[in-house]
């Protein structure tokens, strides 16, 4: 018999299949036994009356990999609406090491340390499963929709030779014998790549050293990267991340609807046109001096508090930031020089996505380092690239955990995260 997973069984209702998967839980009853196996796709029950499979399944903890032949019944009250009769009990396996926490229990119950430490069995836990089927599911979501958009994905280099991108911190490594460093991010190399697709994103890693220790920041954390040409100037890219965003979190509920009632998490709707203020507005509404360079956590929680109150949405695009506050690569705001169009988007009060215009004529460029103090030299296998012809462009940066986080309602984003490093920590 082939292997079939556990919502697989309704169909096969009075026949004999076979499953596999973990020992989730036993229930040793007087008279008859319970045995929950986890795989995949969710949960079965087998019911056991024979004392001699009885005397197999004592031995055998939670997490043991067993091989289950049965028959396949209706019962309502059992998950799915089906359980398994009769049943042959194999284990694939020695008896396992039951892991430090209950994983058959509604909730996990260990500390986030305790779980971060042992990430390879805490992450079975159906709750923490589901974060990242939803994360899956939002990267399905996003590249399905800028392919629809005929953007193309590229792989850029996580190695560079130059620090000098963003103004973050960056971790240094040796590269046979030269100094190298860990890319904060691709914008450099999708930038570049615009001039041969017109449209490219990327899914990959980024890394920044910064000693954050808060419960929104990693060191290394997945990045959602896209860029388009032939902009009239930031409004189209805010309008295709508009479009994104809906794609993600329609992926998100038709890929991973399990994963959402797990959670109890409802998908919020996006709406056809996403408030936006400009950013000295946004101070006024936060309550923030006007001579504020930089929204605070505090002042972007004010903000999406504003935002479903006046417009009942759980986004926000806060506009035209100071061009001081933005990397040297940002198009001005040609009626106001000393502001970018540049834009974040906030959700549910917390920065989410980072984009805008950015300078598209190498003169541009060159006044932009020169009026910064920067040399060109570091920056001359990028900068020079535009002395070949590069279109108006712009893009924008998701980060997902931050996404999924937000989107959970999780309070620290290392419990959407399989294995996070941060200040801390670097294993497992």
């Amino acid at each position: 018999m082939q292997r079939i997973l556990s919502d697989q069984l309704t169909p096969h209702a009075g026949r004999t299949v076979r499953i596999a998967g973990w020992v989730h839980r036993r229930r040793l009853l007087k008279s008859v036994a319970f045995l929950i196996v986890r795989d995949a796709a969710g949960f079965a029950q087998v019911v056991v009356t024979d004392p001699a499979v009885r005397a197999v399944i004592e031995e055998l903890p939670e997490e043991t990999v067993v091989e289950v032949s049965a028959t396949v019944v209706a019962n309502a009250a059992a998950p799915g609406g089906v359980e398994l009769t009769d049943p042959a009990v194999r284990p694939l396996g020695p008896p396992a090491v039951p892991p430090p926490f209950d994983l058959y229990r509604p909730a996990l119950t260990a500390s986030l340390p305790t779980q971060l430490d042992n990430a390879p069995v805490a992450l079975r836990h159906p709750t923490r499963s589901a974060a990242l089927r939803i994360s899956a599911a939002a990267v399905a979501g996003f590249r399905a929709a800028l392919d629809a958009r005929r953007f193309v994905e590229i792989h850029t280099p996580k190695v560079v030779a130059s620090s000098t991108e963003s103004g973050a911190n960056v971790f240094a490594l040796d590269w046979f014998g030269r100094p190298a460093y860990l890319a904060q991010s691709p914008q450099f190399y999708k930038q570049l790549m615009v001039g041969v697709f017109e449209r490219v994103y990327e899914v990959g890693p980024v890394f920044r050293a910064e000693p954050h220790d808060t419960v929104r920041h990693l060191a290394q954390y997945t990045s959602l990267d896209a860029e388009l040409g032939f902009v009239t100037d930031h409004r189209d890219v805010m309008a295709v991340l508009r479009d994104t965003l809906t794609g993600m979190l329609d992926s998100v509920g038709e890929s991973a609807g399990g994963a959402l009632a797990t959670l109890d998490v409802a998908l919020p709707a996006v709406p056809a046109q996403i408030p936006a203020v400009h950013f000295t507005e946004a101070l006024e509404i936060a309550g923030a001096p006007a001579d504020e360079p930089d929204l605070a956590p505090a002042h972007e929680r004010a903000l999406g508090e504003w935002a479903r109150r006046e417009h009942g949405s759980e986004f926000l695009f806060v506009t035209g930031y100071p061009m001081a506050k933005r990397p040297f690569y940002t198009h001005p705001d040609p009626a106001r020089p000393a502001y970018s169009n540049g834009f974040d988007l906030l959700f549910r009060g917390l920065e989410l996505v980072t984009g805008g215009q950015r300078l598209h004529r190498h003169a541009d460029y060159l006044a932009a380092l020169a009026a910064r103090g920067e040399p060109t030299g570091p920056y001359a296998g990028y900068v020079d690239a535009f002395r070949h012809g590069m279109p108006p462009h712009g893009g924008f940066a998701i980060g997902l955990e931050r996404f999924v986080a937000r989107l959970t309602g999780v309070s620290n984003i290392r419990e959407v995260t399989p294995f996070p490093r941060d200040l801390h920590r670097l294993t497992p």
